[in-house]
């Protein structure tokens, strides 16, 4: 998938991300949950799948996983995570 059919993706999978000061302390949730984007983003990194997670977090579904992912993708190319040097 090219980096333009993504971002026509994107704006509908965006709207499943929230950050409201009174949920969570402020951190991108998935909408209408407490479930915050970087759990969902740590259990993908832990080897989880999709079905995994939505087994796990009943009140999600495979889309909500999917604009984690696309929300942590826009986030990597705002914004440069320090990594060790080869």
């Amino acid at each position: 998938v090219c980096s333009s059919d993504l971002y026509k993706a994107m704006p509908n999978l965006i709207e499943r991300i929230t950050a409201d000061p009174n949920v969570c302390h402020g951190k991108a949730c998935i909408r209408g949950t407490r479930i915050m984007v970087s759990v969902v983003l740590d259990n993908l990194a832990a080897g989880l799948s999709v079905v995994d997670i939505v087994k796990e977090y009943p009140s999600l579904k495979p889309e909500d996983v999917q604009a984690a992912i696309a929300y942590g993708a826009e986030l990597a190319r705002e914004r440069i995570v320090a990594v060790s040097r080869p």
